[in-house]
């Protein structure tokens, strides 16, 4: 009688694909959360450029900016946040109520926090930039 052959995996075999998977996990996983980041960007980008919009019809209905307020409320320009809540809108109004600057920060608890491109802002004259990032503003605009 032959003895029956066992199949299978030793346990040496089955450790060193697990150490192979978490070493291709280790560097992907980064990668990939980097991508997602950089696809949130749109977020910001997106509400700057609807606020913005916002703003000059404000403006053009009442001559100045300086009443022009962000929030929930039905005679508010624009919502404080992003349509898909990544980031947080605010602005600022010049002393002349003649210019603004709006700003989409990153908030907190949403995985937007470590973004390489920081704060997004844009202005009345529709000049884009970043703050509080690694990259400039070619490179996240």
């Amino acid at each position: 009688m032959r003895p029956a052959v066992q199949r299978g995996f030793t346990l040496i075999e089955v450790m060193i694909v697990v150490a192979i998977l978490g070493v291709i996990a280790a560097i992907a996983f980064p990668s990939y959360m980097e991508s997602v980041r950089k696809s949130r960007r749109a977020d910001a980008k997106s509400a700057l450029m609807a606020a913005s919009q916002a703003m000059e019809k404000y403006f053009t209905e009442r001559q100045t900016y300086a009443t022009a307020t962000l929030g929930s409320n039905a005679t508010d320009v624009y919502p404080t946040t992003s349509p898909d809540g990544y980031y947080t809108l605010s602005f600022s109004v010049a002393s002349t109520a003649s210019a603004y600057s709006l700003q989409a920060a990153p908030t907190a608890g949403k995985g937007q926090t470590s973004d390489k491109c920081g704060t997004f802002s844009i202005n009345q004259l529709g000049a884009k930039g970043v703050s509080g990032g690694s990259l400039n503003a070619a490179a996240c605009w």
